[in-house]
């Protein structure tokens, strides 16, 4: 997946996790977690949600990568590239 890909595949798992959350809004490179008001609760199911949608294992300790939109692409990108 080419990083436009996985832009889309974090901001559908956003929205899945966070329903009224307009991805086309947020500040890429701004905190989730500020941004959305959601806690570490609704984090972590965002984080399983991309690592189902991505069929990856994303250990729990990895979820500070993915707290902003950039962020959680870059992770991606950087685990798949591993897996190829």
């Amino acid at each position: 997946m080419n990083p436009d890909d996985l832009a889309h595949l974090v901001g559908t798992c956003l929205e899945r996790t966070v329903p009224d959350a307009d991805v086309a809004s947020l500040d890429r490179a701004a905190d989730l977690r500020d941004q959305l008001d959601v806690d570490s609760m609704d984090m972590l199911r965002f984080v399983r949600a991309v690592a189902e949608a991505a069929s990856l294992d994303i250990p729990e300790t990895d979820v500070r990568q993915m707290v902003t939109l950039d962020g959680a692409v870059a992770y991606l990108t950087r685990r798949l590239a591993t897996q190829a």
